[in-house]
């Protein structure tokens, strides 16, 4: 029972806070980082490496889908952190996060890719989890495959806080080997195939990933340009 009590007082004071702190860019973050019930969270946010002057600033959950193994996501980390820097120089705070993914070209023809599309909900529910738990203010959304942009959308809609998608960009032009009577040795089909995909970023054609991509940013739910520029840009 008085669990109970202590629980409902702290929603009341939840509701509160969210109601007449409206306008305030720390609306939600201030949950934890004002209130003297919620010292533990504050020393563990200290912990982080926050300073007397960081401890009250606005915080953005940065969530990249990132991975090494899938060209499309392994440079997200590294675009994670540019975006945090932008962030920390914008007077916030920043903190990266990230959760899974699939790679549907890698997966495709085989059985795993009855994983892919249950990595969309995987991923809406991660991030949603994160921004949810942490209480951030604002959230911004770095996909860069098939699955994963569906997944950052629906992720948006459910925690319903400030966002903005940066798509992690297309890949380079690679090699092509077109064969109709001519004929090639195995040597050639392996150095194309070493040379197809040059680099990170998603697949260079107006498949799901660029296409889901394009129309995300037609919504205004992306960086502007974001949709059009390379990977290595």
């Amino acid at each position: 029972m008085l669990l109970r009590r202590s629980l409902a007082v702290s929603c009341a004071v939840q509701r509160r806070t969210l109601s007449t702190d409206a306008k305030k860019l720390n609306k939600y973050s201030t949950i934890l980082t004002e209130n003297k019930s919620h010292g533990a969270a504050q020393a563990m946010l200290y912990a982080t490496g926050l300073k007397e002057e960081d401890i009250t600033k606005p915080q953005v959950g940065i969530a990249s889908v990132w991975w090494e193994g899938n060209p499309c996501n392994m440079h997200l980390l590294d675009l994670a952190q540019e975006i945090k820097t932008g962030v920390q120089d914008a007077g916030l705070v920043g903190y990266r996060f990230n959760t899974i993914g699939v790679s549907d070209g890698i997966a495709q023809g085989t059985d795993g890719m009855s994983y892919s599309l249950p990595s969309r909900d995987l991923i809406a529910d991660s991030i949603e989890t994160v921004m949810g738990a942490q209480w951030y203010d604002a959230n911004i959304l770095v996909p860069g495959c098939d699955k994963n942009m569906p997944g950052c959308l629906i992720a948006m809609a459910r925690h319903n806080r400030p966002s903005l998608i940066v798509y992690g960009g297309t890949i380079r032009a690679g090699s092509l080997l077109f064969c109709l009577h001519i004929r090639f040795t195995d040597e050639d089909r392996k150095d194309v195939l070493r040379k197809s995909c040059p680099g990170p970023g998603a697949c260079g054609g107006m498949y799901t990933a660029n296409t889901m991509a394009t129309a995300i940013e037609v919504l205004g739910l992306s960086l502007p340009y974001s949709s059009s520029s390379p990977a290595e840009s």
